[in-house]
């Protein structure tokens, strides 16, 4: 029976665990039907731009490590679809 886990695992936590240990109640199962219905979805380019940010929110994110850059835009383009989505009501 899978457990809650009083912190957040890191990694090396996550992949050292049995399988049954690993709560995959909310995962679809991937039968014919999920195949059936599913599509490729090729990621969106990026493009190079300069923009200007305070200097705290660039040190926060460059403290994140490697790959903050995709962080930032991780952040940007959730908030551009609810954006859009507020635009459709």
């Amino acid at each position: 029976m899978p457990k809650n886990f009083e912190k957040e695992l890191s990694l090396e936590e996550l992949a050292a665990l049995p399988d049954d240990e690993i709560d995959m109640g909310d995962l679809p199962e991937l039968n014919e039907t999920f195949w059936q219905d599913a599509r490729l979805v090729r990621p969106e380019g990026t493009e190079q731009i300069t923009l200007r940010v305070k200097k705290s929110v660039l040190q926060a994110y460059r403290e994140t490590g490697k790959g903050y850059q995709t962080r930032m835009n991780a952040v940007l383009e959730s908030y551009a679809r609810t954006m859009s989505k507020q635009k459709q009501r």
